[in-house]
């Protein structure tokens, strides 16, 4: 099986021992303790489930300005985004070297992990820049990543963590919700050796399903793992259990039996584009992945983004050989009307935009919301149904 990133055996941060957690847990209650932002709430989880592998917590600012300025931190690991905890003071910790980060994400703000503390800073406004231009690659505050990143306080607590529960991602989502140690478990037990990941934090459509037959196919795997993201999406994007519903059905139908996982992580989706799409290049390796689809403007928002950026950040700008796993650069998939079959686009070259069948996100939605089934050749009968019934219970 594939390495993790820059180690032999995955170091997942969940404390895992019985009986350490329960000690853990009763400490926590005794410390300190801050509620942190969601991203903090998020890299946290991350880091629990071993998909920031071999990172031991939160970065410093020098680390996090590495990461964002050349994806490098100081000890001259490869690690592609800032992973900070970012608080609006330290009023609550005091001179205290062992704090309780609280979940912001759940009632109650439980306990999600305990942090030694090894440095307190405050980062500067320039600093913050720096690290949003390089990452989102735009300044602009319409972008909901940028927002969301500069929307966090800027006193950064830096220090390795021992994370106690995946917040709320394991109780809403026990069927889908898995760790990069669970996901490498069942790898192994399904007996697959080349396995390509899809990321999605859509329903897929006819393109998507076919595009992940095609790289199959292409890079002879035998094993699909459909990863969604469950964390925070921006207005208007189909909650999780929707899309879930949706997969299932699409992967029970239409894959065959031992060819596809489907499965889920919980982070909140940053929209940086190119930048984002190495950090799930990085926990993809580190989840037992040997291949990971990367389509036209992945993890992109608006018009942010030249579409094939996502890809050539790969050839460009990520250090030679920091990571092990390969990339399928796909192009916008589509029905041919001239084949009969979802082709690439850029492997139709005689076609003009009228020979596929080619919808608008606006235009599926409000079909799907007037119970308007689309044309089969763009989503699959039974997906429909289950977007149908969504979109006109919220009507």
């Amino acid at each position: 099986m594939i390495n993790p990133v820059g180690s032999a055996e995955l170091q997942p941060l969940f404390v895992y021992d019985s009986e350490l957690h329960h000690q853990l847990s009763h400490e926590a209650e005794s410390l300190p303790s801050v509620v942190i932002s969601s991203q903090a709430a998020g890299n946290a989880v991350m880091m629990g489930a071993g998909y920031f592998n071999p990172l031991k917590g939160f970065m410093t600012v020098a680390d996090a300005m590495g990461a964002a300025e050349k994806m490098t931190l100081t000890d001259g690991s490869f690690f592609p985004v800032p992973v900070l905890c970012l608080l609006e003071n330290t009023d609550a910790i005091g001179d205290a070297k062992r704090i309780a980060l609280r979940d912001p994400n759940m009632e109650g703000n439980p306990v999600l992990a305990i942090i030694d503390i090894e440095s307190i800073e405050t980062v500067s406004d320039d600093q913050m820049a720096v690290m949003t231009d390089k990452v989102y690659r735009t300044d602009d505050m319409e972008h909901p990543g940028v927002q969301a990143f500069n929307s966090q306080s800027r006193v950064a607590v830096s220090g390795p963590i021992q994370v106690l529960n995946f917040s709320y991602f394991q109780a809403d989502f026990p069927d889908t919700f898995r760790t990069a140690v669970e996901i490498r478990n069942e790898i192994k037990e399904r007996g697959w050796s080349r396995i390509v990941a899809f990321q999605t934090r859509n329903p897929m459509h006819l393109a998507h399903e076919e595009l992940c037959h095609m790289a199959m196919d292409r890079l002879d795997c035998d094993g699909l793992v459909i990863h969604m993201l469950l964390g925070k999406l921006k207005p208007g994007d189909i909650p999780a259990p929707v899309r879930d519903d949706a997969i299932r059905k699409m992967v029970e139908l239409y894959f065959p039996p031992n060819s596809a996982m489907v499965t889920g992580y919980g982070f909140d989706m940053l929209y940086a584009g190119p930048r984002e799409a190495v950090l799930h290049a990085y926990f993809r390796q580190n989840m037992g992945a040997t291949h990971f689809i990367i389509g036209r403007d992945h993890a992109g928002v608006g018009d942010y983004y030249g579409a094939f950026d996502a890809q050539t950040i790969f050839d460009d700008e990520v250090p030679e050989g920091a990571l092990e796993i390969d990339i399928f650069k796909a192009d916008h998939t589509a029905y041919s009307k001239k084949m009969n079959k979802v082709v690439m686009m850029c492997e139709a070259p005689d076609h003009t935009k009228e020979d596929f069948v080619l919808l608008s996100g606006t235009k599926v939605r409000e079909m799907l919301g007037q119970g308007i089934a689309p044309p089969k050749e763009f989503s699959r009968p039974e997906v429909a149904q289950i977007l149908m019934d969504y979109y006109q219970s919220i009507q």
